[in-house]
């Protein structure tokens, strides 16, 4: 073996084990590739090119130019703005009280409810540590079996990263578009661009089908061990559900999601427009949410924010509003200084929201917890960059390529073996790792075998949410472990999580076989 390909496996080895190690991720990347980097210019068979490359990498149209890459902030504000109203707890309590007296149906309200979230705020911390603190509770005091009730809260947390918008598609739409260009390149063939949008559109289907394999197991368990999800009984101590309770705690949200992902599905807008109307969706729902807890006049104001928006879409697409050197007629005159007017209403909303998160002390921890993220996201994307660059100079990536092609069975072979590393990797590693760093390796080979972009893409999004409830690393079983009270033992957490994670293998095998499950919509919305 050459001493290029010794040096590149040597290079992955040691990131894979400071990884494990639990060493800062970013850190360990970009500190890893230099040092390996040095030894290979020292050795004489590494050229010193790549480095100086670096910086023009990062300025140049990969990361920091990338308009992809802006949706991640603005879809992590959209997210923290609305954990922090408190909207999971609405969803649950009108959820849970819409489904008492059917068997599971607290169960079912949970998964319910994570799909909301899931389209809503992607956060899963944030969703299996809510869902945990307000449903684990009311579970176990209604006789669900333990390793029900935790799979399921930790199943449902984890859909964010399948139902978009969710922040894995937006980072592996932009490493599967890099592995497209690079396989493109190699072929000859024409550029090769694989969108956001695509993603969406793509694991739309796939997301929602695993929703009704969590729901079915439910099912399966109410009918054939019923102590197991025991009814819940009718409260008459509570008043019932009014439809302003219904129309503000579950309205809101589905609004909002029709709204991101319709403007994104249907071509209104492309998917980092489409998170800026996430985050200012979130920011009037949360201040809609609190000004009336607080009972402020401030709710007026929002509520007229929320009722200059279909103003301002009826007269866009009816008239025309362009501004410059164009005759108007009286009517499009009118309809001007009407839409001037509903945005100014608009804006004075999204004020007055910001107002109302200022006086509740979550503005500040919202912004904060946003940036924290977001930093996080893109410095390791930076040490990952850095990686990758650095691998490539020692030829890994052809000798990733070779042993794809290598594998018995051709394009099935190879993404068979890749599919079952990435799963055997999430048991140790976070999403953002292998995204980062597996991902940009093995994609570029497999789309050469002949694998369709967007479906690989979708099947790498499914086998990532594994990772969040493979023991003895899942992120879910951790957050959860964190939230449940005591006389939950984590055996029976990660006992519960093991059903789930087979539902989710039985999609990976169901979108494999049927690649149109991932192709079909993106296709149709292309059109």
């Amino acid at each position: 073996m050459e001493l290029e390909a010794i040096l590149a496996i040597t290079m992955f080895l040691v990131a894979l084990g400071g990884l494990l190690a639990g060493y800062p991720v970013a850190l360990t990347l970009g500190g890893v590739a230099l040092i390996f980097a040095l030894i290979g210019i020292a050795l004489g068979v590494f050229p010193d090119t790549f480095l100086k490359a670096f910086p023009s990498r990062i300025e140049g149209g990969s990361i920091m130019q990338s308009q992809t890459l802006i949706a991640v902030p603005l879809f992590v504000l959209m997210g923290v703005i609305l954990e922090r109203s408190r909207v999971a707890e609405d969803l649950l309590t009108i959820a849970s009280r819409l489904l008492t007296g059917v068997r599971g149906g607290l169960g079912f309200a949970v998964i319910l409810v994570g799909t909301l979230l899931a389209a809503s705020t992607g956060i899963v911390g944030a969703t299996v540590i809510t869902m945990t603190l307000i449903a684990l509770p009311s579970m176990l005091r209604q006789g669900y079996d333990p390793r029900l009730a935790t799979g399921t809260i930790a199943a449902s947390g984890t859909l964010g990263q399948i139902i978009p918008p969710s922040i894995v598609l937006i980072l592996l739409a932009d490493a599967i578009s890099n592995a497209a260009s690079q396989a493109s390149l190699r072929t000859g063939a024409g550029s090769a661009v694989v969108s956001v949008g695509d993603l969406f559109a793509g694991a739309l289907i796939p997301g929602l089908l695993l929703v009704l394999f969590y729901l079915a197991w439910v099912a399966a368990m109410a009918i054939f061990r019923p102590t197991s999800c025991p009814a819940a009984q009718p409260d008459d101590s509570v008043p019932p559900l009014t439809f302003k309770q219904v129309a503000i705690g579950l309205g809101a949200p589905l609004t909002l999601i029709v709204a991101v992902l319709g403007s994104i599905l249907g071509g209104i807008a492309p998917p980092t427009e489409a998170a800026a109307i996430g985050a200012g969706g979130a920011l009037l729902l949360a201040g809609l949410r609190l000004s009336v807890d607080a009972k402020s006049r401030l709710s007026l104001v929002i509520l007229a924010g929320f009722a200059s928006l279909p103003v301002i879409l009826i007269l866009r697409n009816t008239l025309d509003l362009r501004v410059g050197d164009i005759e108007h007629s009286g009517l499009a005159a009118a309809g001007m200084g009407v839409t001037a007017l509903a945005a100014f209403v608009f804006f004075a909303a999204l004020a007055a929201s910001l107002v109302v998160l200022w006086q509740r002390t979550q503005l500040k921890p919202a912004l904060k917890s946003a940036t924290h993220i977001t930093s996080m996201v893109f410095l390791i994307l930076i040490g990952a960059s850095l990686f990758s660059l650095v691998f490539r100079g020692f030829d890994g990536d052809d000798l990733i390529a070779d042993i794809l092609h290598a594998v018995p069975g051709g394009k099935w072979g190879a993404l068979a073996m890749t599919m079952l590393v990435m799963f055997i990797l999430g048991f140790f590693l976070d999403f953002i790792e292998i995204v980062f760093v597996v991902v940009p390796l093995v994609a570029p080979p497999l789309i050469l075998l002949g694998c369709d972009p967007v479906w690989l893409a979708i099947l790498m999004a499914v086998n990532l949410q594994t990772s969040f409830l493979t023991p003895p690393f899942g992120f879910a079983l951790f957050y959860l472990r964190g939230a449940a009270p005591p006389e939950v033992s984590t055996g029976q957490i990660w006992s519960g999580a093991l059903p789930f994670i087979g539902l989710q293998l039985l999609l990976i095998a169901c979108v494999a076989a049927m690649p149109q499950l991932a192709t079909w919509l993106p296709s149709i919305a292309a059109r």
